[in-house]
């Protein structure tokens, strides 16, 4: 966490840290140091055009990415010094000049107004974990375990245990310092002395302490009580009256401190999980290392055996291919040091970063944190995309994908070599879609690839994609070793373009020629014999549908809709005693034990011989007049693009539409009894005659 609290101009840790507009932080005396002065009615950028072009960490063509234009923070001024820390220092002030401040970090500028650096906000914040990260330094230094009291902070030489703290002043003093330099009368009466923390606190830093909240900058009697969103700052009453905030929105401060905590916790838990698997990953790459060596000793040793059983043409060629081994060991080796070293530079800055979070959260200085907390959480969350899906993976494998073949005839001899190309092992090629395999049926797409002959490298899987038959994003719906897949519950009446690649341990290789797959037009499916009920009886290839009981029984279709419109019909075949079947459509989660539309993920027509009514959810509403007999047709029709659902009786319109808003997936269905039998008659256009 060191780093995190480090001046970028000095190199030392932060005194009087001051806030910049890009939320960066600088010291005050540091401050003081970089700010530049141009002449009055002269611009920072007509200074830097008469000034000298000694620039040495920006070039004169990235100078419009920091113009007045581009950053928002001013003009970009140069400096002609160096601080020790190696960010460049600006020459003292001139009188009759316009001030600018250049942050060393971001190298953005923002102009002084007539409060100077007063106008940029104390970070009480960042000074308050500075000091604390100091005393326990400065604890965990001592040799003496019993020596552990807070140590007075304005005695010269030898400094004593203090006695009493400042909490407005937040400084130690013994009894002799506090009666010199705070004495409890005129001024300084109205400050609280209490006693200084006792005992170390481990690894970690000191409880952080209530202190006085923090003044206004303008007005400096007020403390802050609300929170510009607009301006991203805390405000005081006295700024709202002024109605510099009148058409901003504005919270209470509380609320909104509580609420970027909790964002700034969430996003650092996304974080530390980031930071474990890290962990595990170094000890991974660390177990690595030696696998190679081990790895690398044997194969060493297998080739040795394999060239001495050869005749003496071999040993030409055996320093040759111990060599070679050696070199991909020792790539091996590099890569994956690099690797570890890479990752731990990464996770330590990682570390540093989530320690200084955390000890911001413990602060209960809302306004102090409310200045530091959107810049922070942005940084967190930032933090996680260096850890994307793939840069925890070895680059190299441990194993030596390294053949000889000792099967040569003694006339190629020396001509053998190992059975891989020098550049080493790579992605695998695109594969090639098989245009004669791949097809469709219904809303199913059969697709089919292969690999130029032979592959190259080794491949272990394939990854195909489809994008949502809207010309939308792509999405993985298969992931494995096969060549042939095929895909179930697309919408009909669509175009699906399709891709695949493959995949080794190097990494994943490039995507094959897009193909483009369409859906039919309509439908063709039949009952469901794994969704009926027990006592529905299928037949004629499971079109043909019966029951056994006298109680109704529910039976589905083997197509889902959702999208398009889709228009199918049912054959009365048998019709006795007058019952009433049930014809509509519903979710596949539908009861299956009653009626049709008895519950609320069903909607259909009952109907007999003399009228019908619609039900969804057991209400019963628009009743109709005209009713079956055998050899009636009950017609269907779901229209997606509408969201309702109509139903026909020997193709002409049944009643009013019966249901609209209709959205989700639906099944078509039907329930029945043992008096009535049915067939299923789809892949019907939609009549001519019906209202669309």
């Amino acid at each position: 966490m060191e780093e995190e609290l480090k001046c970028p101009v000095c190199g030392s840790l932060f005194k009087d840290p001051i806030l910049l507009p890009c939320s960066h932080n600088v010291c005050l005396t540091c401050a003081r140091n970089i700010t530049v002065q141009t002449p009055e009615g002269e611009t920072p950028a007509q200074s830097r055009a008469s000034g000298s072009s000694d620039y040495d960490y920006l070039d004169m063509d990235k100078m419009s990415l920091y113009s007045e234009t581009d950053s928002g923070y001013g003009s970009y001024t140069p400096c002609q010094l160096k601080s020790p820390n190696g960010v460049r220092v600006f020459p003292p002030a001139v009188p009759h000049r316009h001030c600018s401040l250049t942050c060393p970090l971001c190298h953005r500028s923002v102009s002084l107004d007539e409060r100077g650096l007063r106008g940029f906000p104390r970070n009480r914040l960042l000074e308050a974990i500075v000091a604390r990260y100091q005393q326990n330094r400065s604890a965990s230094a001592s040799s003496s375990s019993s020596s552990t009291a807070v140590k007075c902070q304005l005695c010269d030489r030898n400094p004593v245990d203090a006695a009493v703290m400042c909490e407005q002043c937040d400084v130690y003093y013994c009894n002799a310092c506090q009666q010199r330099c705070h004495p409890s009368r005129g001024p300084l009466a109205k400050h609280r002395l209490v006693p200084p923390p006792r005992g170390g606190s481990g690894g970690q830093l000191p409880p952080a302490t209530a202190r006085k909240p923090a003044t206004c900058v303008d007005h400096e009697a007020e403390n802050f009580s609300m929170y510009c969103c607009s301006c991203k700052a805390p405000v005081c009453v006295k700024c709202l009256e002024e109605a510099k905030h009148a058409k901003h929105d504005i919270k209470p401060l509380v609320v909104m401190w509580k609420q970027h905590k909790c964002q700034l916790s969430q996003a650092l838990n996304g974080v530390s999980d980031k930071a474990k698997d890290a962990k595990e990953f170094l000890v991974q790459l660390k177990n690595m290392l030696q696998q190679i060596q081990e790895n690398g000793v044997e194969f060493e040793a297998c080739l040795v055996a394999q060239c001495d059983s050869l005749i003496e043409a071999l040993t030409r060629q055996k320093a040759k291919l111990l060599t070679k081994v050696t070199k991909e060991k020792e790539y091996k080796l590099k890569v994956v040091r690099d690797q570890i070293t890479h990752c731990t530079m990464k996770l330590r800055q990682t570390t540093g970063m989530m320690e200084y979070c955390l000890e911001v959260l413990k602060e209960n200085d809302p306004s102090g944190f409310l200045q530091i907390s959107d810049a922070l959480i942005k940084r967190v969350t930032s933090s996680q995309d260096q850890w994307v899906k793939g840069a925890q993976e070895p680059k190299v494998s441990p194993d030596f994908d390294l053949t000889l073949n000792t099967d040569s005839l003694l006339q190629t001899i020396l001509q053998l070599d190992f059975c891989q190309v020098e550049s080493g092992p790579t992605v695998p090629a695109a594969p090639i879609l098989q245009l004669e395999k791949c097809c469709t049926r219904n809303n199913s797409a059969t697709l089919a690839w292969r690999v130029t002959p032979p592959p190259s490298n080794l491949i272990e899987g394939y990854i195909l994609e489809l994008d949502d038959g809207n010309g939308g994003q792509y999405r993985e719906v298969y992931v494995g070793k096969e060549t042939v897949c095929t895909v179930d519950g697309l919408h009909f009446n669509s175009s699906y373009n399709a891709r695949v690649k493959a995949y080794n341990a190097i990494g994943v290789g490039p995507y094959s020629k897009t193909v483009v797959l369409k859906t039919s037009d309509v439908a063709w499916f039949t009952f469901d014999p794994t969704s009926a009920h027990r006592d529905i009886v299928l037949s004629n290839e499971n079109q043909t549908v019966t029951c056994n009981s006298y109680d109704d029984r529910v039976v589905l279709g083997t197509a889902a809709f959702s999208k398009g419109m889709h228009y199918w019909e049912v054959s009365i075949d048998r019709y006795d005693n007058h019952p009433d079947p049930a014809f509509g459509v519903a979710r596949i989660n539908t009861m299956k034990d009653m009626m049709l539309g008895k519950d609320d993920k069903a909607w259909a027509m009952y109907v007999d011989n003399n009228r019908s009514w619609f039900m969804h959810n057991n209400s019963h509403t628009n009743r109709a007049e005209g009713g079956i007999t055998k050899g009636s047709t009950v017609g269907v029709l779901l229209d997606m693009t509408k969201h309702t659902l109509t139903f026909y009786i020997n193709k002409k319109q049944h009643g009013p539409t019966a249901f609209e808003n209709l959205d989700g997936v639906f099944v078509p269905a039907v329930s029945l009894n043992r008096n009535v039998q049915v067939t299923l008659l789809t892949g019907l256009e939609v009549p001519k005659n019906i209202k669309q």
